[in-house]
Parts: C-alpha cells; structure tokens; sequence
C-alpha cells in the first residue's frame, strides 16, 4: 500500500509537471498572441492554473517526502495505525464497513480510504480487533466493533 501510495504520488507530479512546463506555457503564449492582457480571460485562466498547479506541486513533493520517512517495521502489527485495513460493524445497526487509513489529510472514501486525521481514522489510531470505537460525528456518535484487521507490517511481510 505504502508503495502504491507513492506511485500514485509520482504519477499525479509527473502530470503536473508536463501541464506547468509544456501545457500551461502553451496556453499563455496563445493567450498573449491575441492581444490585451487586462481584458484577456484566457490569459487570466491560465495564470490562475498555473498558480493552482505550481501549489498542487509542492503539496505533493512534500506528502511524498513524509511517506519517504515511513518504515512499516516501525508500526504496530496488531493495532490500527498508518497503511491498515479496517473492517468495521457498526453496533446499533447491520451496517458493516472498511476502511483504508492513509496519511495525512487524504481522503477518497470512493476507494474506502480516510485519514488518520479524520474524526474515523483518529478514533481508530491504535484499536485492536474486538475493540468498541465511538466516532463522534457531527451529526451524533457512531459506535463500531473491530472485526477485521490487516496492518501495513502484515501486508509487506
């Protein structure tokens, strides 16, 4: 997981990079030929671009930095923690869920994964399996039972 963490890192910086060298100065230049700059939405378009992918950038190059500094033989194999996959059920109701932590503030709850920062991922940080969780939501407390786990050491090893 942690690998392909990294990978998707490099993968979306590589992107960027050809967009902020290539495509972005491109579209300037275009953006220039067709005359007045203070009236010029295409010029202003792609400055604003390049100033959000130039951030995008360097938000990157430091996350790829911190899972750089990660060593899985320094994580708990039998608590949740960093690259852990949760299974979870939830007490008052049927509902089962799963969840991959990941670091800092990432989310895509589309591909099941939440950040140790989230309200989840911080109530879930060092649980074990069998362990009640209360999440507190800002729609009310959600109590889940740890049915499932598998840490980042489980997964290298």
């Amino acid at each position: 997981m942690l690998e392909v963490m990294k990978q998707k890192i490099a993968d979306e910086i590589d992107r960027l990079m050809h967009e902020l060298t290539v495509t972005l100065p491109q579209a300037i230049q275009k953006a220039v030929e067709l005359g007045d700059l203070s009236e010029n939405a295409e010029y202003k378009s792609a400055l604003e671009r390049q100033q959000f992918v130039q951030a995008r950038l360097n938000h990157l190059t430091q996350r790829a930095g911190e899972l750089s500094r990660i060593d899985p033989s320094a994580i708990a194999s039998d608590r949740v923690g960093f690259g852990s996959k949760v299974k979870l059920k939830r007490v008052d109701a049927k509902e089962t869920v799963e969840y991959n932590i990941v670091f800092g503030d990432y989310i895509d709850l589309d591909s099941n994964q939440i950040s140790m920062a989230s309200p989840i991922g911080s109530a879930l940080l060092g649980k074990q399996i069998g362990d009640e969780v209360v999440v507190k939501l800002p729609r009310g407390d959600r109590t889940y039972t740890i049915t499932e786990l598998v840490t980042l050491p489980q997964m290298v090893s």
